[in-house]
């Protein structure tokens, strides 16, 4: 809980820090901010965490990965902003504030015990990202963001809304304990509390963008600042599957047999519309996007197949896949200033005049197409792994014919930056997206090589 105190009050503090104009002390205190909250929120690993506020929240070791993974994706995304905001606007405060406001969020969505802290969380992460798509007001395309991002997610919410009244309608609470405990007491199960988890199920799905909730992704991530995007794509995204995972594991899963062969359909539908679609973009940004949605049709595998490991499989892949999407977002970011583009030809020759951000870059597309040595190998490992634990082989077999289609797409860039030549200048890469590129880099390698560093973690 105390994590989530430091991580409210800390945009407040940025806010007075941009009225009284010291904007060169926004990006060290925030930094500051977000490690004294990380350390809080370590200090509650193995405590023996109870329900809080009459059963509101519950920080527990769950709590405490996914946690630790918001804030420190946030912290090298935000490490990234270093002059980024300055071009859009000069009230940078807010920006920094509103990002914060969204982990707020998040925090509250991986720690929730309640559907009522649920919808909560939903809803401060999703008003701040509205905001955040349309940051750019003079740009058509963020308006447009914007705008879709607002209306899908007032669709969303209100299906989510409609699922949590018709459980609470037959179960008579809104708490995950209670819940749990009335699908176990009761052997016939309610047409009601089928319909309501349907309706969770749409919700969610809208969340996470998978298909055929999808179709605002591509939009919205295409339209919305490039660093905008890499924080809805990385922390928001992993955040709504570990929410998604604790309200599964914790109420339904003796109800499998019931929601389970929708989500192997909406699986392979994400799958194959996700690669296949990814295959014909032009932008390299976009392509992102479709990625995105391939890589979310790999996390549900965690949720259909539940059991013990399930938790690990959405931490491990959640982890590759951010350090991975951070390290393309950041070298697009520093291409598009200098060639003012996302084409994958605005790559072409990067390898000669800028071979660290080739080379990180490379390691990031191999991390995202799950190469060996790479964590992204370790997270398609233990999705495929969760399946055929679950004898789903139909569904692995899926899995592997659509990662080998997702190598194509990614390798484009890796072909544009080395073996197509173009005259272009050197682009000049500050210290802070050395660093963060850098790390992201060599975090993806250690883990691909020893991943046991992060996959016993529970």
């Amino acid at each position: 809980m105390n994590t989530i105190i430091v991580i409210s009050v800390l945009p407040i503090v940025l806010l007075y820090l941009g009225l009284y104009k010291m904007q060169k002390a926004l990006l060290p205190v925030t930094i500051v901010g977000l490690l004294v909250a990380l350390g809080l929120a370590i200090a509650q690993w193995n405590t023996g965490a109870i329900p809080e506020y009459h059963g509101m929240i519950l920080f527990n070791n769950f709590s405490v990965i996914f946690s630790s993974l918001a804030i420190i994706s946030t912290l090298l995304i935000l490490l990234l902003a270093k002059d980024y905001f300055e071009k859009i606007s000069n009230h940078v405060a807010e920006y920094y504030a509103i990002i914060l406001f969204s982990l707020v969020g998040i925090i509250v969505m991986v720690s929730y015990y309640n559907l009522t802290m649920l919808f909560i969380g939903i809803e401060i992460m999703s008003v701040s990202l509205y905001i955040l798509a349309g940051i750019k007001k003079n740009d058509f395309a963020s308006n447009e963001a914007a705008l879709k991002y607002f209306l899908m997610g007032a669709f969303s919410t209100g299906f989510l809304l409609f699922g949590v009244t018709l459980i609470y309608g037959s179960t008579g609470s809104f708490g995950l304990e209670a819940i749990q405990k009335w699908v176990l007491d009761h052997a016939v199960v309610a047409p009601m509390l089928c319909a309501g988890i349907v309706l969770i199920i749409v919700g969610l799905c809208f969340k996470v963008g998978v298909a055929p909730f999808h179709f605002w992704v591509p939009d919205v991530y295409e339209g919305s600042p490039s660093l905008i995007t890499a924080f809805m794509s990385t922390v928001s995204k992993i955040a709504s599957f570990a929410a998604f995972l604790r309200l599964f594991s914790t109420c339904f899963p003796v109800l499998s047999n019931i929601w389970a062969p929708a989500l192997i359909v909406i699986a392979i539908i994400t799958l194959f519309i996700g690669n296949i679609t990814a295959l014909y973009q032009q932008s390299f940004k976009r392509m992102l996007a479709y990625s995105s949605v391939s890589h979310a049709g790999y996390l549900l595998f965690a949720i259909l197949a539940l059991g013990a490991s399930s938790t690990n499989t959405i931490f491990v892949y959640g982890t590759a896949y951010s350090i991975a999407t951070i390290t393309a977002f950041g070298a697009l970011i520093l291409v598009q200033q200098e060639t003012g583009s996302d084409s994958f030809d605005s790559f072409n020759g990067l390898g000669k005049k800028n071979p660290f951000l080739a080379l990180v870059l490379t390691i990031a597309m191999l991390s995202l197409a799950g190469i060996p040595l790479t964590a992204g190998f370790i997270g398609k490992f233990f999705a495929f792994n969760i399946v055929l634990g679950k004898m789903h082989i139909a569904l692995a077999i899926v899995a592997v014919i659509n990662a080998i289609i997702s190598i194509f797409y990614y390798f484009r860039v890796i072909v544009a930056m080395y073996f197509r030549g173009t005259e272009r200048e050197q682009i000049v890469v500050s210290p802070y997206y050395i660093f963060v590129l850098g790390f992201t880099a060599l975090a993806t390698i250690v883990i691909g090589v020893y991943p046991q560093l992060i996959s016993n973690l529970i």
